[in-house]
């Protein structure tokens, strides 16, 4: 077997891209936060003291896409052109649902960006509401779309 993330030393090395073609590309991905009823319905009431928290969550999540090559080792910085991202609250399910779409033009794919992406967000609500309930527990975060690039398409179906 043939590692690529591997040199002729045995050590980490960066794949080189530079021969791929660029090809549009987007990834999605998911995940959810669960908390307890008073934790959500105190960040829909806005009555959290740090703040709007999907406001504030929704900027962390995009600058995690951005600074994505900086906490993976082996993830080529690349052009972001779309980053947005959804939050779902669910009061019966106690958690709320976040979704992030990336896309990009480039010789590499976004999936790791729209991971980080949901991760970052997911990570910026406990930050926010920790204060109010320490027992949030971050789940499901994964890959659910992805086109573009040699591979091909990746559709995976997930009922939320």
């Amino acid at each position: 077997m043939e590692f690529t993330h591997i040199n002729e030393q045995g050590r980490a090395k960066m794949v080189d891209v530079s021969k791929k073609e660029d090809t549009e590309r987007e990834a999605v991905a998911i995940g959810s936060i669960h908390m307890k009823r008073e934790t959500i319905e105190r960040i829909m009431e806005g009555t959290i003291k740090k703040g709007d928290v999907l406001s504030v969550a929704q900027v962390g999540g995009i600058m995690g896409a951005k600074s994505t090559p900086n906490i993976i080792p082996m993830c080529h910085p690349i052009n972001i052109s779309g980053c947005d991202i959804a939050f779902k609250i669910d009061l019966e399910g106690l958690k709320i649902d976040i979704e992030a779409k990336t896309k990009t033009v480039g010789k590499t794919g976004i999936e790791m960006e729209a991971l980080t992406a949901v991760s970052v967000a997911a990570l910026t609500i406990y930050d926010m509401c920790k204060a109010v309930d320490r027992e949030m527990t971050i789940s499901n975060i994964m890959l659910v779309k992805k086109s573009g690039g040699k591979s091909g398409d990746f559709q995976r179906n997930v009922d939320r």
